[in-house]
């Protein structure tokens, strides 16, 4: 029966964390039959994953209010009936609205199902708790491409919205059956009203302003800059607020552990990291190296099946190395594959393009499953909901605006490569003139041209992310070493090892 209850929790956790990244492939898709812009299509992801962001700090609250495991089973029930609003929408807009109140749904099911586990598994089994809730937030993101483009390419993408919505029905039902049990006494919070508007205001407005920034010339648009001045504001106001509140809705005050604060940020650094890959990767195949949606799927999934198999052996690593070790080398080895990646080129070949993704796999779990141990091994117990609800916070939301950003950037980069070889190539029309003469049209010919220049341009700028995304995969090492040793950890020796908290 305990195990039956852990797959029941971990279901919905892969469910909530797979909704994040099963459009990635899509985006093309949806924006094409929407009549949307790409960019615009982006908007499917970063919605999703900030209405996430805001209703993530709100989880410790809201278990102590209704009810842990209650909470747990509305949530998965809203999840699936938005689901259904998803695949129904007509327009970008309906279908933006309905993955926000989605978001809104599937918050909270991460930190809930982490705190669930944890409180289900007896304490020397709390490694394995961690680890399997690890290992499906880590292959959520991966299976997410991978089942989306074999939708899209099967069925339509409405489809990857409505699969929810049977999944969710057997979650919710063995839930019910299995974790009611586990519920604990609720206590009547007052609710922290201003700080909740501060929280969507501030939060709101830097996303819009994200969303919406290339299309508005950035800070040359009055707008831009209001929302900007409006989410500094806002960002402040809700620090002191929730720092000095009586009853905060989201406490702040788990951050004064040294240990989950590194760890946090840490993880947020790795994972936006992570995203902006997990986003761009099968953007560039579709667009640039003419993969299909499914194609594209299937080859950043091989970065899920390595990662799959390397987790048992990290979970077992867990109670008896420093996890500082463990996630600073995780890091390292991303850092250096995502290095392989700096010198791309559109000659190449499928294998060559999948192998650093498969290398990739086995050290995400190294990075991921000793961070969100080591965030969880540094605070109380009573404040375990209010902790991963922040973590997966800061994850979430850091990852939303690194994937607005990167992809701003990488159009940009992609727009001024193409102004300038537009003057470096063929600046004398001998390039043109030669495959006219060779008995292509001229309209032909200039096509040509054209695809020469934008695919090189588009694969510079690919370039340029993957030097970025490596150096920050590098700083999250160096951070992870101001946390102190984690208060217990298990030496080689299989004795306990005490250490000052963090």
């Amino acid at each position: 029966m305990l195990w039956m209850a852990a797959v029941v929790i971990a279901g919905a956790n892969f469910m909530a964390v797979l909704d994040m990244t099963i459009a990635n492939v899509s985006v093309p898709n949806i924006a094409g039959g929407l009549g949307a812009s790409t960019s615009q299509g982006t908007w499917v992801i970063t919605s999703y994953a900030v209405a996430e962001a805001i209703v993530l700090p709100l989880t410790g609250w809201l278990a102590a209010r209704v009810g842990l495991v209650r909470t747990f089973l509305w949530a998965m029930s809203l999840f699936a009936v938005f689901s259904i609003f998803c695949g129904l929408s007509t327009s970008l807009e309906m279908l933006v609205v309905a993955r926000v109140l989605q978001g809104f749904a599937g918050g909270p099911l991460m930190p809930l199902s982490q705190t669930l586990l944890l409180r289900i598994f007896p304490k020397e089994k709390a490694a394995t708790a961690i680890t399997l809730w690890s290992m499906t937030t880590l292959l959520a993101p991966i299976s997410g491409p991978v089942l989306g483009g074999w939708i899209c390419e099967n069925w339509s993408w409405s489809w990857i919205f409505f699969i929810n919505l049977p999944l969710g029905c057997i979650v919710v039902f063995f839930a019910t059956k299995l974790l009611l049990r586990y519920e604990l006494p609720r206590k009547l919070v007052p609710i922290d009203a201003i700080g909740l508007v501060l929280l969507v205001v501030w939060v709101g407005a830097l996303q819009i302003m994200l969303d919406i920034g290339k299309e508005h010339d950035w800070f040359a648009s009055t707008q831009i800059v209001i929302l900007a001045i409006t989410s500094a504001i806002g960002f402040v106001a809700f620090l002191i607020w929730e720092l000095t509140a009586e009853h905060p809705i989201v406490d702040l005050r788990v951050f004064r552990h040294r240990g989950y604060m590194v760890a946090v940020v840490v993880m947020s650094i790795g994972f936006s990291s992570f995203m902006v890959l997990n986003v761009l990767t099968p953007l560039w195949l579709q667009l640039n190296m003419d993969y299909t949606t499914g194609q594209a799927g299937r080859t950043i999934g091989w970065t899920g099946v390595f990662s799959l198999c390397m987790a048992p052996l990290v979970g077992r690593l867990a109670g008896k190395l420093d996890r500082r070790k463990m996630v600073c080398g995780g890091l390292l080895w991303l850092s250096g594959v995502t290095a392989l990646r700096f010198s791309g080129s559109t000659d190449l070949t499928y294998w060559q393009i999948a192998f650093p993704l498969m290398v990739m796999g086995l050290g995400m779990p190294f990075f991921f499953i000793s961070s969100s141990g080591m965030a969880l091994a540094s605070v109380s117990p009573e404040e375990t909901a209010s902790a991963a609800g922040l973590m997966n916070f800061s994850r979430t939301l850091l990852g939303a605006f690194a994937v607005s950003l990167m992809t701003t950037v990488w159009d940009n980069h992609a727009t001024l490569n193409r102004a300038e070889f537009v003057g470096l190539v063929d600046a004398d029309d001998s390039l043109i003139n030669g495959l006219v003469q060779s008995g292509l049209p001229l309209d032909v010919s200039q096509s040509l041209l054209e695809r020469l220049i934008t695919t090189q341009s588009v694969m510079i700028a690919t370039n340029e992310i993957m030097m970025v995304v490596s150096g920050t995969f590098f700083i999250g090492a160096c951070v992870i070493w101001l946390a102190p040793l984690p208060r217990s950890w298990h030496g080689p020796s299989g004795g306990q090892v005490r250490a000052s908290k963090g």
